[in-house]
């Protein structure tokens, strides 16, 4: 009895738990069938609101927005130009030669040369022995004047006695005056003689001294035409010297510029080799050369084992100083011919202003229009920037550093 019951609370349990079922099947179609019949009357209050608000979505859209960021073209540091004393200096262009040639040549003719003594570079001295020539030809003329001398004195020594005796008789009448005459006259034809045969010895004594060729100067050999057994004539050139071993920079500036040199100014010269010296200005030709409208300024140069005769140079002029607004080198950019740097503006951007430059001081370059002490322009960089482009200004001395690790 007790096992029928059971099982009959266990088939009451589960008829219960289906009609529960069933009941939230039918309450869950209701509603789908209340929301479904709704459809349109929610779509068309929610296409009346978008409507009727399209400001107002707009607003907030416009509102929600963050603003925009406008970045750096370049990080760069800023220069401002700077006003100070400038040096006035005049370039030119010019050759370095001798201050002043010596032609030292063969003063007797048909002599041999015996000995040369000095090579192209020596150092010489006033009365040294360059060179000799063959002595033999010119002894034997020696010897040859010395006898005629001697010969011309004897003769007069005796026509002087015919004289003595003729001037003695001269009122006696032993003589006629034709007789006088002619010893007289011989007595002077006489001396003549011994005054020529001097001279003619004399002649031979300058041969002899001759055939010893000497400096003239103090100076530095610079060519050599001497060989050993050549026979020259009267007049050849046998050595060139630069007289004192002086050199001078021969400098070519044009005629507006020849103004404002004068002399003493010094001038900076730099030869070929890369050799420097400091010149003084000796003088300025008084006269220009009506074909290239050039004058010549003569530059005294000092010793240097770099700076040779024949050396093309390039030089500058001191001529003062002035003031003058200058920007590094650097700040500038050359763009279709002209000179341009960028200034940077109070909203750092730049704008790209033509410049008139002047003089360049090692790395400094003279602004004579296009900016003021007042403005800033980007030190370096500044050809990779255009004009309107944004920068980034940083403290040339603290430059900006990333902390460790930072990409």
């Amino acid at each position: 009895m007790n096992n029928t019951q059971t099982s009959q609370h266990k088939l009451l349990a589960v008829v219960a738990a289906i009609a529960i079922v069933l009941g939230g099947v039918a309450c869950s179609g209701k509603s789908d069938t209340a929301e479904a019949a709704k459809p349109a009357t929610n779509s068309a209050n929610t296409s009346k609101t978008e409507t009727a608000k399209p400001a107002d979505a707009a607003k907030s859209d416009k509102a929600g927005a963050a603003p925009a960021v406008v970045k750096a073209a370049l990080t760069v540091t800023a220069v401002q130009p700077s006003n100070g004393s400038l040096a006035l200096k005049l370039a030119a262009n010019g050759n370095v030669v001798a201050w002043q040639e010596a032609s030292i040549g063969a003063e007797t003719s048909g002599l041999r040369l015996t000995q040369v003594l000095v090579n192209v570079g020596d150092t010489v001295k006033k009365g040294q022995l360059l060179a000799t020539f063959a002595g033999d030809a010119v002894q034997a003329d020696v010897a040859q004047a010395k006898a005629a001398l001697m010969e011309a004195q004897a003769n007069a020594m005796d026509a002087t006695a015919n004289a003595e005796r003729a001037r003695t008789l001269q009122n006696t009448g032993a003589l006629s005056t034709q007789q006088i005459n002619q010893y007289l006259t011989a007595e002077k034809t006489a001396a003549a003689r011994v005054q020529a045969a001097q001279a003619t010895l004399s002649a031979q004594g300058v041969r002899t001294q001759n055939t010893q060729v000497r400096a003239p100067d103090n100076g530095v050999i610079s060519a050599r035409g001497a060989t050993v057994g050549a026979v020259v004539g009267g007049g050849t050139e046998l050595f060139r010297m630069i007289r004192g071993g002086r050199l001078e920079w021969r400098a070519e500036v044009t005629s507006n510029e020849i103004a404002s040199i004068k002399p003493g100014a010094k001038a900076m010269v730099t030869a070929a080799s890369g050799a420097q010296v400091e010149g003084t200005v000796r003088t300025v030709a008084p006269t220009i050369d009506a074909a290239t409208r050039n004058a010549l300024v003569y530059v005294d140069l000092p010793a240097n084992a770099g700076v040779k005769a024949g050396m093309f140079a390039k030089g500058e002029f001191a001529l003062g100083a002035a003031n003058a607004l200058t920007l590094p080198q650097q700040a500038l950019v050359l763009r279709d011919g002209f000179t341009y740097a960028m200034r940077v503006e109070a909203n750092n951007k730049v704008s790209q202003v033509k410049l008139e430059t002047g003089r360049r001081v090692g790395d400094a370059v003279e602004i004579k229009q296009g900016a003021k002490p007042s403005d800033r322009f980007v030190a370096s960089g500044a050809s990779f920037l255009a004009d309107g482009d944004n920068v980034k200004i940083v403290d040339a001395a603290k430059p900006e550093t990333q902390p460790a690790g930072a990409k």
